[in-house]
């Protein structure tokens, strides 16, 4: 075949570096999560699950269920086209409006993942904004960092979070070119926290547009689930908020919210979303029963059970003298810093003890920080977190990694 040996030296890169990534083949059962069963080339096993986006555990609820099956009862399967080409139905009309009003703005817009709403979004605002600069955290997510590459505007990255760099590069540039701020509320490697009153602060005085990605936010903070910027009372002031229906909401899509007039701007120029089949009807029930469930009481018993894993595992760690990173949020990451450590990590306390987290390496977080990223929720119990501690410990132990131990 040809050319086959360039992608033979490809992938034997990726293996000496110790990142090569395989997939674990799981069976989720209904009603059970965060058990799950492992199935590999020579037999399966059960499994506790740690590493899962689906913070809240909404995949599995009832109500979230139910009216999918309800969807698919009454609709079928696929859309049937494009949004513009009979792709359209009841489902996708009603969680727009939800999604804008959940977000305080007058529109929003659903795309087929939260990857595509950034890529889509970010890419289209260049063309609308001719002599657009566009400035973003250096800790964006790829997604966001794809679409302002495919903008084709200048670009400044600011140093993570760093206000007074972000205002020196303002500063520098022509204060009547058209400007955006693109950052994110968490930030879900760290676990930290954008300062988006700050941010929204420097927008204001560069009359600069704010974008804020809230993907690893939405339906875990605020008193109805909106994300940090809610909880923080400055939604009002970002002009356009991301958000993924794959994670706290537990079914799969992305969307944005903003002024009605910016939603049809991108709705009427943006290819990713143009010429994309539209998001399956079933999903969009489901994602609109788990936003309406997590608005009311259930969502915030929900979140605050959540909070409280998160801080006792944070605690337990400690605890054991395991480097538990700084976070300010759900995110529990526990630093390795080598990959192939890492990875035997992983892998040892899936195959000898049934805990499964991924390795999170480079590229996905810079090379030396290498970690396992933990994501406990409400489903997740305290004996199921001293196994994991002691599991942890032992495995630990063995790679020689009790140097990193606090």
């Amino acid at each position: 075949m040809r050319h086959l040996k360039a992608f033979e030296d490809a992938l034997d890169a990726i293996h000496e570096e110790g990142r090569y990534r395989v997939f674990v083949d799981l069976q989720r059962h209904r009603g059970q999560f965060p058990r799950a069963t492992a199935r590999f080339e020579h037999g399966e096993r059960d499994i506790i699950v740690w590493c899962s986006n689906d913070y809240l555990g909404m995949g599995q609820d009832e109500d979230v269920l139910g009216a999918m099956h309800k969807a698919i009862d009454t609709f079928g399967a696929g859309s049937g086209g494009t949004r513009n080409i009979s792709g359209t139905t009841r489902y996708h009309v009603e969680l727009e409006k939800e999604l804008g009003d959940l977000h305080g703005k007058s529109g929003a817009l659903l795309f087929t993942s939260g990857y595509v709403a950034n890529d889509a979004t970010l890419s289209t605002l260049g063309k609308i904004l001719p002599d657009l600069i566009i400035y973003s955290d250096a800790l964006n997510h790829a997604s966001m960092i794809e679409g302002i590459r495919r903008s084709g505007v200048e670009r400044r990255v600011f140093r993570h979070n760093d206000l007074e760099h972000l205002r020196a590069l303002m500063e520098n540039d022509d204060p009547d070119r058209p400007k955006l701020i693109a950052f994110e509320s968490v930030y879900s490697m760290d676990g930290d926290v954008g300062p988006i009153a700050e941010l929204c602060d420097l927008a204001d005085e560069f009359n600069a547009l704010t974008y804020l990605d809230e993907v690893h936010a939405v339906g875990m903070y605020g008193h109805e689930g909106a994300g940090v910027a809610q909880r923080d009372d400055v939604m009002h002031r970002v002009d356009i908020i991301e958000g993924t229906l794959g994670k706290a909401y537990g079914v799969m899509g992305g969307y944005i919210a903003a002024h009605e007039t910016i939603i049809d701007a991108i709705r009427s120029t943006a290819s990713g979303f143009i010429f994309t089949t539209s998001t399956c009807p079933v999903m969009a029930a489901g994602a609109l029963a788990s936003i309406r469930k997590l608005r009311g009481v259930a969502g915030k018993n929900l979140r605050q059970s959540h909070q409280d894993q998160a801080a006792l595992l944070k605690q337990k760690f400690r605890d054991n003298g395991l480097p538990v990173m700084d976070s300010e949020t759900h995110i529990v990451p526990l630093l390795v810093g080598d990959p192939e450590k890492c990875k035997a990590l992983s892998d040892t306390l899936l195959f000898d003890f049934g805990i499964y987290v991924q390795p999170i390496n480079y590229p996905t977080v810079p090379k030396g920080t290498e970690r396992l990223r933990f994501t406990p929720g409400p489903v997740h119990t305290e004996e199921m977190m001293n196994d994991l501690v002691a599991a942890i410990l032992a495995v630990w132990k063995q790679l020689g990694l009790d140097e990193k131990a606090a």
